[in-house]
């Protein structure tokens, strides 16, 4: 199991922040690696990815949502195996601090030898990067979602 944590500081408020995150059909603009995310319902996303060459496909479900304070899902069935959270800490009235926690297991060579060679850990830091300069770019969110997914 290989895990990832990176932590990001946003110029912008806590709600906006969290509102953006929560576009996840939005993440192909700064996620490396993400070609689209389709919504499919309030707590379950369909993902197509670019993975070491290769595209593969799955679904998460949102297993805790709370509105400006955190999100954490999991992979539902298929054999990518994922599991994260990411959380919002305000800093200031505007500005917000955006952490990452993601554990996966790596299929096959290249992802394996990708995930030991810190490949995750830099596509992960770029995301956080292009996050910001996404968000800090526009000012405002491109939408919201403010509904609570309690832990089951």
């Amino acid at each position: 199991m290989s895990q990832i944590t990176e932590t990001v500081d946003v110029d912008v408020p806590i709600r906006v922040a969290y509102d953006q995150w929560t576009q996840f059909e939005t993440f192909p603009q700064f996620m490396e690696g993400v070609e689209s995310v389709t919504q499919v319902s309030d707590t379950r996303n369909h993902w197509k990815v670019e993975v070491a060459g290769a595209t593969r496909e799955f679904d998460t479900e949102i297993s805790e949502q709370h509105p400006e304070e955190r999100i954490a899902w999991t992979t539902v069935g298929g054999d990518l195996q994922q599991a994260g959270v990411v959380t919002f800490h305000k800093l200031d009235d505007s500005s917000t601090r955006v952490t990452i926690q993601m554990d996966w297991d790596p299929q096959g060579v290249l992802e394996s030898a990708g995930a030991a060679l810190g490949v995750d850990d830099r596509r992960v830091k770029g995301d956080a990067k292009r996050f910001k300069e996404f968000i800090e770019s526009r000012g405002t969110e491109t939408g919201a979602w403010s509904g609570d997914v309690p832990r089951e």
